[in-house]
């Protein structure tokens, strides 16, 4: 892969647009080719780049060029990119691995703690000499002086094969905003409150959501959001802002991570459940609504192969594993850390014996309250 954004198709971000780009080139029974039409016009506005970088996973470490055997890896990054932030001024606020093994049945969503104390390799793409840091601004870093999304994307992911031994087969980033277009494109999604928590970002003004820092521009009354206990259909805003909560919850960042989990198991369930999967023109929309704020990284593999290969993963359910036994993990410089049984999950990812290492470890299944 080379250093060079490029337009391509784009298949995933997480299980859903996996199972969406699987669903677009087979749905109705239409040939390959009919389907690979169709999928390059609702990807249009979807920018492929390298977005692993050195990360990527070699040939020796498992990686087949030419179709997608044995166990995938992705790197799915969040990031809050609005008009008035420039592009090099982000972190990456969610990190999560996706991890499929290589029967292709099921997949695990694995989220990084965006406080974890990590050492950050040198990028000599733009003169960075290393350091160490919070995962969060691992992405930081690599944007800086020209780096922008894609050098972010290959720092983080150079990091995060540093600490973890993992090398990736894709990544995906999103900008939170087209993740609520996708929400909105779905009709919403079901979402179930277990900690009632006030918006630390969003506000109401004149009974309309706005982000705090716009609300306070206007100098009118405004009224909190208040996310309470209890299970209900929310609009995409609405989901996007009670999965980035983390000030006010028990758990903290590890509370936020779960939460975000389960948004984006709760978009799978809901493109199923709807029929979605089986219109190819909504599947279209769909796409075309992520892809203004979407960026993939797909390697050597075309959509065809993902959508063939990976078709068994469409009909499961995402396992969500939980680090750090879901709570904060001191190291010795006080800061976040990384404990010995996320180590071994991690390498049991990299074995893809991640199966084995969970019967030996349930612990690390995060319950869906």
């Amino acid at each position: 892969m080379t250093l060079t954004a490029r337009r391509a198709f784009a298949p995933l971000w997480a299980k859903l647009t996996i199972a969406l780009g699987m669903v677009l080139t087979l749905a109705a029974g239409s040939a390959l080719a009919a389907g690979q039409v169709l999928l390059h016009r609702a990807t249009s506005t979807i920018v492929q780049a390298n977005l692993t970088g050195g990360a990527a996973k070699t040939v020796a470490q498992g990686a087949d060029f030419d179709n997608l055997v044995g166990p995938v890896d992705l790197l799915l990054m969040g990031v809050d990119a609005r008009e008035r932030w420039a592009e090099d001024a982000l972190h990456a606020d969610t990190i999560i691995i996706l991890h499929i093994p290589a029967s292709h049945d099921r997949a695990y969503l694995i989220s990084i703690p965006r406080d974890t104390e990590v050492t950050v390799p040198a990028f000599p793409r733009n003169g960075y000499p290393g350091g160490t840091v919070k995962a969060t601004e691992a992405f930081f870093w690599g944007a800086q002086h020209g780096g922008g999304w894609t050098g972010g994307a290959q720092l983080l992911a150079a990091t995060l094969k540093n600490m973890t031994g993992i090398s990736f087969d894709g990544a995906a980033i999103i900008n939170f905003g087209g993740f609520k277009s996708v929400i909105d494109r779905l009709g919403g999604v079901h979402l179930c409150v277990d900690q009632q928590v006030v918006s630390h970002h969003m506000v109401y003004v004149g009974g309309r959501p706005m982000y705090l820092a716009e609300a306070r521009r206007t100098g009118r009354p405004m009224k909190p959001v208040v996310h309470r206990v209890g299970c209900r259909d929310m609009a995409g805003w609405k989901a996007l802002d009670y999965a980035r909560q983390r000030y006010g919850l028990k758990n903290g960042d590890y509370d936020r991570q779960r939460h975000q989990q389960q948004l984006v198991k709760a978009m799978a369930k809901k493109a199923a459940r709807t029929g979605l999967l089986s219109n190819p023109v909504k599947i279209a929309g769909l796409l075309q609504a992520a892809g203004r704020s979407l960026v993939v990284d797909t390697g050597y593999v075309s959509i065809a192969d993902y959508a063939l290969s990976l078709k068994k993963v469409a009909a499961n359910d995402m396992v969500l594993l939980r680090t750090n036994d879901g709570t904060f993990a001191g190291n010795a410089n006080g800061r976040e850390g990384v404990t010995a049984k996320s180590a071994l999950m991690y390498a049991a990812v990299k074995q893809d014996r991640l199966d084995r290492f969970i019967l030996s470890n349930p612990d690390v299944v995060a319950t869906e309250k």
